[in-house]
């Protein structure tokens, strides 16, 4: 089951370095060439959807749909393809097609630029000016088509494990190399990261199947599947469709449970272990019931490192403090078991479940165990997230570890996510009223009327002083010029501060009235 995604740009080299790989490590090799023409045989109009992207058209209703029908339809092709044996596929955006499955060995091909446009003249027959643009406009098109369909820069090299530059480099050298690095433990495929693309593929069938139907063709929906267990977000607009939803997907193999949610926009909460008696889940519930939200659920898991003997060179708390639970022993491959769903999924996560099927704003949930950046890479960066709250990580470990974790997830998501991200602690600040947000209304609330109290009781006295600041006449030049920066200072102080505090005043009041 090991995949092997390559990146590439035109004439760059990459199709002839997949085919060598994969002919190298006896895989399977499959062109987006390929993929699109299977796509648009099965009836999606992938020609229109590139179109609308080439020509910088507004997304309409239906291409948003069509884009979501062609995504589920390369994510079942590979996943697929990948079940039965080893694939090398080269395209745009194979890198981005999997998230959350972290065996994937992500490579870029590059040439250099003056190779590329060598090759464009020779093959198109095309003056230098003219191979130039045509490079520039395709590579162009690509990274519009890229950010079109998952939000991602193209040529973000992190986005990737390696970047094979061509340019001093035969293509079976690098695919010599390649095949050692394919060996790598961090690249072969765990029963955790099975059950991931298991996952993978039932959601894209689900999310063809409804794309299929006649019925639900022109429902916007998300589909997360978690161990059998299908959740399907729907927009409000949608609500009368919603009972044909589990229909629909009743004829899908292996769907053991249809879990239906309307929402607007989506909450992702991060937790290291879900507690159902916590405050912070009524002030999840709560948000996403105000925002019409549906909250997915991940739980970092924290376990203990495999009992290994540790390098001379770290003491048991250094090694304990070294990062998330990760094992370098086995290069980085954190499940080496299976996920058992129904037997393994602990009573908190379970409860918290429960609690949002209950309130109608279940959105799916997800087990995970990594760092940030594996995190990241299974959050599907296409979805409308409004906020993501990241709760207590390893709390196993004791409060210190607790925090630092945590604050450092935070940070690192802000860095790489457009969305809020915050600390589980901070909600009750940011979005709810209480006794303390009470007494800041007050706060505000007083300063606002003494100010404007103190101003309209006094207008005459305020009126000259600006006056004389501002009159251009003044007897004396030297106290006129005095007066005028006094006046000037007066305002520059008092106009942010009022907006400061009226601002304050106001924001409260909007809360109370539950207004976002």
């Amino acid at each position: 089951m090991q995949i092997i995604c390559i990146s590439r740009g035109t004439f760059s080299g990459g199709k002839k370095l997949a085919e060598a790989l994969a002919e190298k490590l006896g895989f399977d090799c499959l062109a987006r060439e390929e993929l699109t023409d299977m796509a648009t045989a099965s009836g999606i109009p992938v020609g229109k959807l590139e179109m609308t992207v080439v020509r910088r058209r507004p997304m309409t209703e239906a291409m948003i749909i069509e884009r979501e029908r062609y995504k589920a339809f390369v994510t079942s092709v590979l996943c697929e393809r990948a079940r039965s044996r080893g694939l090398v596929y080269h395209g745009r955006t194979g890198h981005l097609v999997l998230p959350g499955v972290t065996h994937v060995l992500r490579l870029r091909a590059i040439l250099d630029p003056e190779q590329r446009v060598l090759s464009a003249m020779d093959r198109l027959r095309l003056s230098r000016e003219k191979a130039q643009s045509y490079i520039n406009d395709v590579d162009e098109d690509r990274h519009r088509w890229v950010r079109t369909l998952y939000n991602a820069d193209w040529k973000d090299p992190t986005s990737y494990d390696l970047v094979v530059n061509l340019s001093h480099m035969s293509v079976e050298n690098a695919a010599t190399a390649l095949v050692s690095m394919a060996q790598l433990p961090e690249f072969q495929a765990t029963p955790a990261t099975k059950q991931k693309i298991d996952d993978l593929l039932l959601a894209s069938r689900c999310r063809l199947a409804l794309g299929s139907d006649p019925r639900s063709r022109d429902m916007d929906v998300k589909v997360r599947s978690d161990g059998g267990i299908v959740s399907v977000t729907y927009l409000p607009r949608h609500e009368g469709k919603a009972e044909l939803i589990p229909e629909v997907l009743a004829t899908v193999p292996d769907v053991n449970e249809v879990l239906c949610t309307m929402a607007s926009t989506n909450v992702l909460w991060i937790q290291g272990k879900f507690d159902p008696q916590s405050e912070s889940l009524e002030q999840i519930v709560d948000i996403a019931t105000r925002w019409n939200a549906a909250v997915e659920l991940m739980e970092i898991k924290d376990e203990e490192e495999p009992a290994s003997p540790a390098p001379e060179s770290l003491t048991p708390e250094q090694k304990s403090d070294a990062g998330f639970p990760y094992s370098s022993e086995n290069g980085g491959i954190l499940d080496d078991e299976a996920f058992d769903y129904e037997t393994e999924l602990d009573e908190g996560l379970r409860k918290t479940r429960q609690r949002l099927i209950s309130a109608g704003r279940a959105g799916g949930y997800r087990v995970l165990k990594g760092c940030p950046k594996d995190v990241l890479s299974s959050i599907d960066r296409t979805v409308d997230y409004n906020l993501v709250v990241v709760g207590d990580l390893c709390p196993s470990k004791g409060s210190s570890v607790s925090k630092r974790r945590t604050q450092e997830m935070v940070s690192y998501l802000l860095d790489n996510m457009h969305v809020p991200v915050i600390e589980a602690s901070e909600m009750k600040s940011q979005f709810m009223f209480g006794p303390a947000q009470f007494m800041k209304l007050l706060g505000f609330a007083a300063m606002v009327v003494i100010m404007v109290f103190g101003v309209m009781s006094h207008q005459k006295d305020v009126l000259e002083f600006i006056s004389k600041g501002t009159c251009l006449f003044s007897a004396c030049e030297e106290v006129g010029m005095s007066n005028r920066i006094l006046s000037a200072l007066a305002i520059a102080l008092f106009v942010p501060v009022f907006a400061f505090c009226y601002g304050g005043f106001t924001r409260f009041i909007f809360r109370i009235l539950r207004f976002d």
